[in-house]
């Protein structure tokens, strides 16, 4: 199925939504509330994509698709190409990229699990990102190859931090799932009260890392002792088995996009 289009979709109307979900799902307005972000990929995005996944039926699966998954799909794409600068294309309009994304996440839809509890927005997220990211690599080679390479590395700069960027937000996003995944399995993963503490005091600062001044190893286990008041040997056994933690929950998360807490 193909959906050729220059032009943006129209987000679903409230008539859809009252049809497709039902009047009790649809947010309504709060008086003296302030106004928040329309969100583009909302719950009702990710019950059209399950029912689209549970359908056999083509007809069916291109009317779920057109009146509740192409627009936001198309946020998506539009969302992902600005926030990253994904501008090296072969293409003269941006439209036309965009397009090509939501065509490729359609090609990827069926590969969604929902049963596995993984969340919609940062699948395809991690999907069309890394499409974009090939894509993008492969047509700055090609305009490397045809143009003055001295004019050329002037953008290398620009690259480099497209590829940093990525990475932050690839890594972020990890450690949410991470410091979730840790909450709820620490009293599986630790049985002494010690230990539970020390662990319960790394989450603690992965979920602060961002305002962390501290980033001395030395420094960080002092930090932690003074937090849980137990020897360094107690924070080295915790820290070891976490490390374990970690390791098979970037497995996870490099396959899939997502952990399954």
């Amino acid at each position: 199925m193909s959906y050729k289009t220059k032009f943006a979709p129209l987000p679903p109307t409230n008539n859809d939504l009252d049809f497709i979900v039902g009047s009790s799902d649809i947010a309504k307005p709060k008086r003296g509330r302030k106004k928040t972000k329309k969100q583009y990929f909302t719950p009702d995005t990710y019950r059209a994509i399950k029912e689209y996944l549970a359908s056999s039926n083509q007809e069916e699966r291109d009317n779920i698709f057109a009146r509740r998954i192409h627009y936001p799909f198309y946020k998506l794409a539009e969302n992902l190409i600005h926030t990253f600068k994904f501008y090296y294309t072969e293409v003269d309009d941006l439209e036309d990229l965009k397009h090509e994304v939501i065509c490729f996440l359609l090609e990827k839809l069926d590969y969604f699990k929902p049963e596995r509890g993984s969340k919609a927005f940062s699948y395809f997220s991690i999907v069309g990102k890394n499409y974009l990211i090939l894509y993008n690599n492969n047509n700055y080679k090609k305009k490397k190859a045809k143009v003055d390479p001295l004019k050329a590395d002037e953008d290398e700069g620009v690259l480099y931090q497209l590829g940093r960027d990525g990475r932050k937000q690839e890594i972020k996003d990890f450690i949410d799932y991470l410091t979730e995944y840790i909450d709820k399995h620490m009293f599986t993963m630790f049985k002494k009260d010690k230990d539970r503490k020390v662990c319960d005091a790394i989450n603690i600062l992965f979920k602060r890392r961002e305002n962390l001044e501290i980033f001395n190893k030395k420094a960080l286990y002092i930090y932690i002792r003074e937090m849980t008041d137990v020897d360094t040997p107690v924070i080295t056994k915790v820290t070891k088995k976490l490390k374990t933690v970690y390791k098979t929950l970037w497995t996870e998360f490099d396959e899939t996009g997502y952990v399954k807490i």
